[in-house]
């Protein structure tokens, strides 16, 4: 959500900063209009109770003197149904105020590029050597389906498209990844590891900004719950409608969750695999900081992403993105990248994104500022995939395939498979 104060002061910022998210559909001026409209209400209902209390002190003291008090009873009925009908009119201005703000994404952070797709993301760093074969490289569907352990055609005739089931060593080396994952981030990097639902309230989609403008994305339930699209929306509402102490932050959370898309706006992209399902596992991170924080926090949970691929000697690229291809609560995301040889391109694997107060204003999550008690600032939130289990599955078995199409298990997940060293048929 976005602060209206801000719009107020910077109308022509705040507009050039939506368009630069590829918003046209709505003019500054609309928004400041209904502001004004509501504000005027607003200041009228404050009036108008005044005026209602004056009177009905007035009424008291005619009472208690025995008067008559026909007339101040009559005009208090009538500034009564004065303020039930200004009521109404400033809480319909108020709610068509926060509908528009709903559907307009975060403000980019100042040193995020300009740009209206990936073409004008950014590269900042590049890690490891792509492997150099002697043999052709296959996709993982390939080697997945040859290997006896990948079963997509069975998938699609129990849930349909975009499904897999995988089997024996392969759904062990998703295990693996999980324990793997979560053990780094626990004792390592001192996260405390969550266990969770997948269904969740519209209110907990809305606070992290997934409703009202991704509702058919989701998976809505026929008693209004929602299978949730990534584990960041019940990490990120664990502290809704809450005010932390600052010295208790940065807290960080981490957890393993199914995550479920329609993905309904790609049609014909990555039809085969694994690539894009509408189920699909993914460790997660989520960080709440104090605004000052925020910036290293971003850096900080970008390179934990980093080191579960070191770990797991994957090549991998580190992309800045651009205003316009950026998530819709995010001011600043870096996107992890890895290499998939068959695909013979990089690929996302991860996903780090510091969305500063947009989602605390969402769900009214502040802190204290130790220096003044009084003082309440909105908390900073940060998320990120660290890493989706899927497509590092997918990572392995390209970087790690063997010419009999066999795979190579790496060293740091040996000791999570019972120390088998190559997964084969």
């Amino acid at each position: 959500m976005h602060d209206i104060e801000y719009i107020r002061k910077n109308p022509e910022e705040f507009g050039k900063t939506m368009k630069s998210r590829g918003i046209e559909n709505f003019t500054v001026e609309e928004i400041l209009e209904i502001d004004h409209e509501k504000r005027s209400l607003t200041t009228k209902l404050q009036d108008l109770n005044r005026q209602r209390n004056e009177i009905t002190e007035e009424i008291k003291k005619l009472k208690v003197s025995k008067s008559s008090c026909e007339n101040e009873v009559k005009a208090s009925k009538n500034v009564t149904n004065e303020i039930e009908e200004t009521s109404l009119k400033e809480q319909t201005e108020r709610v068509k105020l926060t509908n528009i703000l709903s559907n307009l994404p975060n403000i980019p952070a100042q040193d995020v590029p300009i740009g209206a797709d990936e073409n004008s993301n950014l590269e900042v760093r590049k890690y490891g050597k792509r492997r150099q074969f002697d043999f052709t490289a296959k996709p993982h569907y390939e080697l997945g389906e040859k290997l006896g352990l990948m079963d997509f055609e069975q998938a699609a005739k129990i849930s349909g498209s975009r499904f897999a089931v995988l089997k024996g060593q392969l759904a062990k080396l998703g295990r693996a990844l999980i324990n793997f994952m979560l053990e780094m981030h626990v004792k390592e990097f001192g996260y405390t590891e969550v266990y969770h639902p997948a269904l969740v309230k519209n209110e907990a989609m809305y606070n992290v900004g997934q409703l009202p403008k991704f509702s058919d994305d989701s998976y809505l339930t026929t008693d209004e719950l929602r299978l949730i699209p990534t584990g960041e929306v019940v990490l990120t509402n664990l502290v809704a409608d809450k005010i932390i102490e600052e010295k208790e932050l940065p807290v960080r959370f981490t957890a393993y969750s199914e995550c479920f898309r329609k993905e309904a706006g790609s049609a014909g992209r990555d039809t085969r695999g694994m690539i894009r399902q509408h189920q699909f596992g993914k460790v997660e991170l989520v960080s709440i900081t104090t605004e000052t924080q925020s910036n290293n926090e971003l850096e900080r949970m970008t390179s934990v992403a980093e080191e579960i691929l070191k770990k797991l000697e994957l090549p991998y690229r580190v992309m800045l993105l651009c205003s316009g291809d950026m998530g819709f609560a995010a001011q600043k995301t870096y996107d992890i990248e890895v290499w998939l040889p068959g695909q013979n391109k990089y690929r996302e694997i991860s996903s780090c994104s510091n969305c500063g107060a947009f989602q605390a204003r969402r769900m009214n999550t502040k802190y204290f500022l130790e220096a003044e008690r009084k003082v309440k600032k909105y908390v900073h939130t940060l998320n990120g995939s660290a890493l989706a289990i899927g497509r590092t599955i997918i990572a392995i078995m390209e970087n790690y395939q063997n010419p009999d199409g066999s795979v190579t298990i790496p060293n740091v997940l040996q000791k999570y498979m019972s120390n088998d060293t190559v997964i084969g048929r």
